[in-house]
């Protein structure tokens, strides 16, 4: 076979024909060749069979097709060369009695998992007891070890079908865990898993938005398996005898207001933000002197890859706010902005653009227009002088955005819309001005009506986007888009399903990015 990749038609003649030459080459002579030189046991019992991709078909096909060579099969994110099902095991009363172990797995963002699954699904129908394991990942070899590491610890040694469902349902280390930390885990239901040993603790509680009370066991290990959750990341807190601390086991960021433990619930749809072997950017963090606050601050920035090195190129900018109870981190850490923005760039679906993470937070009491004048003079006076003195970015309305999510919408939307010779794109996500403080609202809307043509005329995009009617932010901005339909201001309006939460927020830049500067 001169492509034996698992591409293509997997069924095509030349195809079928060097499968089934190999099972024949598997059976009549590398079994026969490896029992006759080394000290093996020959009989089915002591034989597994397992592979990967186009070898995980092979392994179900010639493990399956051969219930009296194999009583252990493995198939890992199995290939479209696998059998249907029912070709595949066409005598399920055999397999029951022949097979000592049939495991299935495969990543949950894998393309191929339709072939495991309905494997899968015809062994449930048959009753054929076997290990069907999803796990986090992609058609990649972090998946395969895993499924190979699990897989062998069961081999050859006595099997308790009734264990096949718990093993099935095994949690995994959460994404967001600190190095070697076993707990939180993620389970495939999108529940998850806290075990914390404080044997001499009376009470512990975990605080995920809701109260959990944890269960102590005769070791002092405290455990507690949460209700499913939504994807993406969660702040969360362990209260100790009613104080509230961060999770050892976990990340920490800054959210609520102060840093938290973070607990990360992968999905399948967030691979625009997968790690890729493709040329990456730089996080960079830098301190700048503000005349505004008479203090230093910093600012957290993103530059495309290339940047240092194509020393004469400029970029266009794109300045991005967090939200409150957040800052400039924000973006940077719990946004995943260099993956989003590497991942577009490397697919040409973005232009390579410089990101800007502020800092929104000022010494002020309460977020009123005071605050909104702060921010919008230090962006003005201090922030972009700052950035266009010291890097190469283009300066010009038409090279500048500026985008914020909740707080930093409505920062945005006050900064954004009257500065319309500063930016020529404005990014408002799960934002919108608060329909019950009109004495806040009511004098932006006069602005934007009676400045309602340079705005159309100088915005080449106004973006506005929330997260589904579960937004706390919704009403705000349906009001809010009522009146500019009103005032004629032209925007678009973009909706993603998940709340007033960061999975929104990243999908929000995803799709912002690639608009941008074009």
């Amino acid at each position: 076979m001169k492509d034996d990749r698992a591409t293509g038609n997997i069924m095509a003649a030349d195809k079928v024909q060097a499968f089934a030459t190999f099972e024949q080459d598997l059976i009549k002579d590398l079994i026969p060749f490896i029992e006759k030189n080394y000290p093996v046991i020959k009989d089915s019992d002591h034989r597994a069979i397992a592979g990967l991709s186009m070898g995980g078909g092979q392994s179900l096909n010639f493990g399956l097709g051969n219930l009296d060579k194999f009583a252990w099969v493995g198939g890992f994110s199995s290939a479209p060369n696998t059998k249907q099902p029912q070709d595949l095991l066409p005598n399920p009363e055999l397999a029951k009695a022949k097979l000592k172990l049939l495991w299935i797995s495969c990543g949950d963002k894998d393309g191929l998992i339709t072939f495991s699954k309905r494997t899968h699904e015809y062994l449930n129908k048959n009753s054929v007891p076997h290990i069907y394991f999803v796990d986090h990942g992609y058609h990649d070899f972090k998946v395969w070890k895993n499924s190979l590491y699990m897989f062998s610890q069961l081999l050859f040694k006595p099997v308790d079908v009734a264990t096949f469902d718990i093993i099935s349902n095994v949690g995994r280390p959460a994404e967001s865990n600190t190095r070697s930390a076993k707990y939180p885990q993620i389970l495939p239901n999108g529940r998850a898993i806290f075990r914390i040993k404080a044997p001499e603790v009376q009470k512990l509680q975990l605080d995920l938005g809701k109260k959990y009370d944890m269960v102590k066991n005769s070791e002092g290990v405290w455990e507690i398996t949460t209700d499913s959750l939504s994807e993406g990341i969660h702040y969360y807190s362990i209260i100790i005898d009613g104080v509230a601390v961060a999770d050892p086991a976990s990340e920490s960021f800054y959210g609520m207001g102060r840093m938290a433990s973070g607990i990360e619930v992968p999905f399948k749809g967030d691979s625009y933000y997968e790690i890729r072997n493709i040329p990456h950017g730089d996080i960079r963090i830098k301190k700048y002197y503000s005349d505004v606050t008479n203090s230093w601050r910093d600012f957290y920035m993103y530059t495309p890859p290339g940047y240092d090195q194509n020393s004469t190129e400029k970029y266009p900018v794109l300045y991005i706010m967090h939200g409150g109870g957040e800052d400039q981190r924000g973006w940077a850490i719990q946004g995943k902005t260099d993956l989003i923005i590497d991942n577009l760039i490397s697919e040409k679906k973005a232009v390579p653009m410089i990101v800007i993470m502020v800092d929104g937070n000022f010494p002020l009491n309460g977020f009123g227009e005071e605050a909104l004048k702060v921010f919008e003079k230090e962006l003005k006076q201090t922030i972009i002088p700052f950035v266009e003195k010291n890097y190469r970015v283009k300066a010009e309305a038409k090279y500048r955005a500026l985008a914020g999510l909740s707080m930093g919408g409505i920062q945005t939307l006050y900064a954004g819309v009257k500065n319309t010779d500063l930016f020529s794109y404005l990014g408002v996500f799960s934002s919108g001005w608060f329909a019950d403080r009109k004495e806040m609202s009511e004098p932006q809307y006069e602005f934007i009506k009676n400045n309602s043509d340079k705005i159309n005329s100088n915005l080449k995009l106004f973006w506005i986007s929330q997260g589904g009617k579960e937004d706390i932010a919704y009403n705000n901005c349906k009001i809010m888009l009522s009146r500019l339909d009103d005032m004629k201001i032209k925007y678009t309006y973009y909706e993603y399903p998940g709340g007033h939460t960061w999975p929104v927020w990243r999908n929000d830049l995803f799709n912002f990015a690639k608009l941008l500067f074009k």
